[in-house]
């Protein structure tokens, strides 16, 4: 082969390798261990850990009327964060009551710490499994946090979910915990039809039908359940106070708010801490 021929030759295999890395995807950024608070990314089969540059944050104190469930959560993390055993967690319940503010909140507190937030969409729940082997030999202590979580049958995520908690043959690392927000206790859909496949038994035991069992099967595997519920007049009336307190407002103008802020949520169909605050934002840039 002549010195031209082997030119040419060259000359066309840089354009075929120019026109492969055209159409494939480039190659996903390094991780930034040193961030607290990651979202996972995909692109096409590849996924990567993308660190969060301003995360969003929210103080223990900032979250009011849900005591209860806010000493459950921070003593679980608590615990997480020693190496003591701990538990998966569940938030269920009416919308805008701090489900995922005190996913959040945990962050702000110990983050610190060597607490470690990894946001993963629904439609990325699949890739638990991977993201779980990413993170397996760090010394940081993660938490899965999953946003409103629910599955439509068939859903590919519902088996790695489940597989992820507990039910696999290998095991999910010490240093990872999964907290989940949805609005149904059992993260599917349930169907009157569903119940005619109940057994009746002669001594009076009922058992449940295969798919019943399937999706409670689920919800079972997080071992804590934290239920939200809506907020009474009185609660949403002391959340709006605080928020107008921390934006600056004057005893007067928190008074005098009142009125306005009932007929806020009742426009919005909802007293929730999330309308609270909404309106808090609006009366304070009016009169603050």
């Amino acid at each position: 082969m002549t010195a031209i021929d082997l030119s040419s030759l060259i000359g066309r295999a840089e354009r075929v390798l120019a026109q492969l890395e055209a159409w494939l995807p480039p190659a996903p950024p390094d991780i930034n261990w040193s961030a607290q608070a990651f979202r996972w990314r995909k692109r096409g089969a590849r996924g990567w850990l993308d660190a969060v540059a301003n995360v969003s944050t929210i103080n223990l104190d900032d979250l009011q009327h849900i005591e209860r469930q806010k000493d459950i959560i921070d003593r679980n993390t608590r615990h997480f964060l020693h190496k003591k055993p701990a538990n998966n967690v569940l938030m269920t319940g009416a919308r805008g009551t701090g489900k995922s503010s005190l996913v959040k909140a945990m962050l702000a507190a110990y983050g610190d710490q060597g607490l470690r937030l990894i946001e993963v969409d629904k439609a990325d729940m699949g890739d638990l499994g991977d993201i779980v082997d990413l993170v397996c030999s760090r010394p940081e202590r993660f938490i899965i946090f999953c946003d409103d979580l629910s599955f439509e049958e068939g859903e590919p995520g519902y088996k790695a979910l489940k597989s992820v908690l507990d039910g696999s043959v290998s095991a999910s690392g010490d240093n990872v915990l999964i907290y989940a927000t949805s609005n149904r206790r059992h993260l599917m859909p349930e169907y009157m039809s569903e119940n005619l496949s109940a057994k009746h038994q002669s001594d009076g035991e009922i058992h449940p039908g295969e798919t019943v069992e399937e999706k409670i099967s689920l919800s079972e595997r997080f071992g804590l359940w934290l239920s939200f519920y809506p907020f009474k007049q009185d609660d949403y009336l002391d959340i709006v106070n605080y928020w107008l307190h921390e934006h600056g407002c004057s005893a007067a103008d928190i008074e005098a708010s009142r009125t306005e802020a009932l007929q806020w949520a009742l426009e919005r169909g909802s007293r929730s801490g999330r309308v609270a605050r909404q309106f808090a934002r609006d009366w304070a840039a009016r009169y603050a």
